[in-house]
This record gives structure tokens, C-alpha cells and sequence, in this order.
């Protein structure tokens, strides 16, 4: 049984700080899908909890390699 990748921001695949690219990375999804249903369902709520809980995201995560 393989240990599952640990929640850290991407080197390789970012936009801004490698937050999503790195939740995708650990889950196996695909980023710009990530990516496309975060920006929907931050509008979808007026933007700010979304940017919040990117900014908490940006400052707890550490990045990968580091």
C-alpha cells in the first residue's frame, strides 16, 4: 500500500502559488478543471470566501520539495 502524496503547493503546476495545482496533484485530478470550478464557486459567492480560503490555503501549505 503507497502513502498518499502529502498536501503541498506545486512547483511545476501554478497559476499564483501552486495551491490548486497541488490539491489536484495529491488527488489525481485534473488542474484546470480545479481550477475552473474554483473560479465558479468563488463568484458563485461573491468572490471573497474563495479568495479567503486561497490565501489561508497559500500560507498553511507548504511547497512541495521544500
Amino acid at each position: 500500500m503507497s502513502t498518499p502524496r502529502p498536501f503541498t503547493r506545486s512547483r511545476n503546476d501554478r497559476m499564483i502559488a501552486g495551491v490548486l495545482g497541488g490539491i489536484a496533484q495529491r488527488f489525481g485530478w485534473n488542474s484546470t478543471l480545479l481550477r475552473a470550478i474554483f473560479v465558479i464557486v468563488s463568484i458563485a459567492s461573491a468572490a471573497f470566501p474563495g479568495i479567503l480560503v486561497y490565501l489561508i490555503l497559500w500560507l498553511l501549505m507548504p511547497e512541495e520539495g521544500a
